[in-house]
């Protein structure tokens, strides 16, 4: 989550209040989970797709029996996977995985948008990411995030990264549609010249 959870506020008589202290950030990790683990977060569209569903509850529940209806887990996942465009992303990743021969791929997820962000337009797949075959050393980009196949620990997304909201909350934004964008024009309203400034 980023920041830290206060408990302490809840000592006394009264409603449950969630205090956070800090930033509140997104993280995400390698494509490939470390070996002997269980798949989380956008490991599980790569990741042992035959059993996603089970990963799936696995991966929300502590406990081998869960209440979770693996009929709407199914649901769910295939809502995503038909209309969610980082779904498809992860999804080329792994098509590309089960390839023998294979070289190192990342995804790269590209913060800069070619589309007027004051418009509802539904992102595009080649729009969102790019996949890159090899180190892709040199493939870095201003507010882009990139996500290697094996990688150690998480990395920090921005939350002025387009794509934040739609990783952070997939559900809803299930077809991963843009969140906060910087470039975003505004009017000024004190301004008689009605010049448009990005935010």
């Amino acid at each position: 989550m980023g920041g830290q959870v206060d408990k302490t506020i809840n000592r006394g008589r009264g409603p449950y209040v969630f205090r956070i202290n800090g930033q509140n950030h997104h993280k995400i990790g390698s494509l490939l989970p470390p070996d002997g683990a269980h798949p989380r977060f956008t490991q599980l569209y790569v990741y042992d797709t035959h059993n996603e569903v089970e990963n799936r509850i696995n991966s929300l529940t502590n406990n081998a029996k869960s209440d979770l209806d693996p009929e709407i887990v199914d649901d769910l996942a295939k809502i995503l996977n038909q209309h969610n465009e980082l779904a498809k992303v992860f999804r080329m990743a792994r098509e590309r995985f089960s390839n023998v021969e294979m070289q190192p791929v990342r995804v790269r997820l590209i913060g800069t948008r070619s589309k007027d962000g004051r418009q509802y337009n539904l992102p595009s797949t080649n729009e969102l990411a790019a996949l890159i075959v090899g180190n892709g050393e040199n493939e870095g980009g201003q507010r882009d995030v990139i996500i290697e196949e094996k990688g150690y620990g998480l990395r920090r997304i921005s939350e002025n990264h387009p794509s934040f909201m739609a990783l952070q909350y997939p559900l809803l934004f299930p077809y991963g549609e843009d969140g906060y964008r910087i470039d975003i024009p505004h009017s000024d309203a004190e301004s008689t010249t009605r010049k448009k400034n990005p935010l």
